[in-house]
């Protein structure tokens, strides 16, 4: 089975090229979007996090007691963040530790709170009311982001699923019953033309979708991959169709 397939693909030699460089990109999307997971995690976490701390500087806490208390209660990567920073602080100064948590996030929601905590303690701002609207403010902020981005997921998905997959299928379903190996014609350049233009479109269509979600340089890893498995669908549904 394995040797037909290769014998089929031999009148393709662009496709041999792609299966080589779709394997070779592979791993390349995946530190990006291990990294897009982890900033919205911290972003996720940032309305708990301000509520707690809010809650502990009712109680009477101050801003670093109120922090380590949060570090405590908080098991996941944003306490961890501010534990660190709380045991960096002892060694040099609140800001310059806060800074460097900041620096650490890698997101510019987090660095944006930490300077908005920090102008806010400089001009002796009632802390807890100051913490309490910003966590109500960025819970309503990441909910909107998230419906956002799962509306647009839904939309992109749904472009290369037509494109990559409906589309070839149908096409190769239509020759193969009106134009099959049976009949005698030759249809060796028209299928190499229809490869390689359903193989352009998903590619096209990939990075159009990628492009809607903000995340075109992860999805452009992914790109060989998608125009080799719609290019696959043309032929092999060609094949077993005629």
């Amino acid at each position: 089975m394995i040797l037909d397939f290769l014998e089929i693909l031999n009148d393709y030699p662009a496709i041999l090229l792609l299966i080589i460089i779709s394997i070779a990109t592979l791993g390349g999307g995946i530190p990006p979007i291990l990294e897009r997971r982890r900033r919205r995690g911290l972003e996720n976490a940032i309305s708990e996090v301000l509520e707690l701390l809010s809650d502990n500087i009712g109680a009477g806490e101050g801003i670093q007691q109120g922090l380590a208390r949060v570090a405590e209660v908080r098991n996941d990567l944003f306490g961890k963040l501010i534990g660190d920073a709380m045991q960096a602080s002892k060694a040099t100064s609140f800001e310059a530790a806060m800074a460097e948590m900041a620096v650490k996030s890698r997101s510019k929601q987090v660095q944006r709170v930490i300077n908005l905590i920090l102008t806010s303690l400089e001009g002796d701002a009632p802390m807890q009311d100051v913490l309490f609207d910003m966590s109500q403010e960025y819970s309503r902020l990441n909910k909107l982001m998230n419906k956002r981005d799962t509306e647009l997921q839904s939309s992109a998905f749904l472009i290369i699923f037509f494109v990559g997959l409906m589309l070839p299928a149908i096409i190769a379903f239509m020759i193969g019953i009106f134009a099959p190996k049976s009949s005698g014609m030759v249809v060796n350049d028209l299928n190499s033309i229809m490869a390689y233009f359903f193989g352009g479109a998903t590619a096209i269509s990939v990075l159009i979708s990628g492009r809607m979600l903000g995340r075109m340089k992860s999805w452009f890893w992914y790109v060989p991959s998608f125009a080799l498995f719609s290019m696959l669908i043309y032929i092999l549904g060609f094949e077993m169709i005629s």
